[in-house]
């Protein structure tokens, strides 16, 4: 069968989360805005057509997005030992930038943390273990491989609409802890994924202070971390593996890109 017959076949479930105004973003970056500069009569050509077009203004890091080995540095040193400062200008950062980020397809597998405990969403101050990451494996019946795009969930997509409640600024929000980045890193996943704002574990009130995950992952392990991701669909599926397809924006310097990230599973 050939390709293209086979994605006739193929659900289609869709992994981002909407961009719009007021839509939960870190503190640490700029707001999503879109307006429109042009509307429909506004300028009407001769045969009676007339277009609209917007400007949008955004950061790397807002709605559903990938983080670049770029977007962390530790005591001044880019993965692989770049010194941040040697590669840095206005125009962005020469090595390590969301363009050198190639598109993705491979297995994408889901670590269902929240179904694991028996809740809908983990508590705020959840911290996810290595050993939640290989009990949610067996309960799937999967085995995390090298190349693979892990999804972790904690269920924390229910609480999107509730700006102040998803950045988990106040009450903390679940996620990876250092253990659990390392039982990535140990099986050379090619990308991993989670549906919070930081992606790790936050303390309550700590804000993020510190972020040891995306040390390990970023600039020690040279994984792209894909942060706010809605994983409810895909859940609902009840599909441990699948397919994934993975595309950032082509854009040159940057620490991070908007995604919408899909799984393929067979009809």
């Amino acid at each position: 069968m050939k390709l293209w017959q086979a994605l006739r076949e193929t659900q289609v479930v869709d992994l981002a989360h909407e961009l719009r105004r007021g839509i939960p973003v870190s503190p640490n970056h700029p707001a999503f805005q879109l307006a429109l500069l042009r509307r429909h009569g506004d300028m009407m050509r001769p045969d009676g057509g007339s277009a609209a077009n917007e400007i949008i203004v955004m950061g790397g890091h807002v709605g559903t997005h990938l983080d670049a080995l770029a977007h962390v540095s530790q005591d001044g040193r880019l993965h692989g030992g770049v010194v941040a400062e040697e590669v840095t200008s206005h125009a962005g950062i020469a090595v390590h930038g969301v363009d050198t980020f190639e598109p993705l397809t491979c297995r994408g597998v889901l670590l269902d943390i929240a179904a694991l405990h028996g809740v809908d969403v983990l508590p705020d101050d959840y911290v996810i273990t290595a050993g939640d990451l290989a009990a949610a494996e067996e309960r799937a019946g999967v085995t995390v491989q090298a190349g693979d795009a892990v999804l972790i969930r904690s269920g924390w997509s229910t609480h999107y609409t509730d700006p102040a409640r998803f950045l988990g600024q106040v009450g903390g929000a679940p996620g990876p802890g250092p253990a659990a980045a390392e039982w990535l890193a140990e099986r050379r996943v090619a990308v991993t994924g989670a549906e919070t704002i930081a992606y790790e574990a936050i303390a309550p009130g700590a804000g993020h202070a510190t972020l040891p995950v995306h040390r390990i992952l970023l600039v020690e392990a040279g994984i792209n971390i894909i942060e706010v991701m809605d994983l409810r669909r895909l859940a609902e599926t009840g599909a441990a593996e699948f397919g994934f397809v993975l595309a950032p924006l082509k854009l040159v310097g940057a620490t991070g890109s908007p995604v919408r990230p899909l799984a393929l599973l067979a009809s």
